[in-house]
């Protein structure tokens, strides 16, 4: 879902460094995988289609944090157009 990120904490010997993976538009999300010695984060399309990938080493991966998108509290009220003034009522 777009917003949805990955924020990986990497120690980077005399520090930790920060990396944002972000779902940039509607119908990609962002996946974690943890392959062979590495972490492979990914925005990925409905279709399955990576957009862009980062890879750390498991080893010098401080943490992983997933940061699902905000959902509105209530969703917003549609707005009802008036029907033209020269159009006849239906008389429903």
């Amino acid at each position: 879902m777009r917003g949805d990120r990955v924020e990986v904490l990497i120690d980077v010997g005399d520090g930790v460094r920060s990396f944002e993976i972000v779902a940039t538009k509607d119908g990609r999300r962002v996946e974690v995988a943890t392959v062979r010695g590495n972490v492979h984060v990914s925005e990925v399309t409905r279709s399955g289609h990576e957009v862009r990938t980062a890879q750390f080493m498991a080893a010098r991966v401080v943490a992983i944090v997933e940061h699902p998108a905000a959902e509105e509290a209530e969703p917003r009220p549609r707005k009802r157009r008036e029907p033209p003034k020269d159009q006849q009522a239906l008389g429903i």
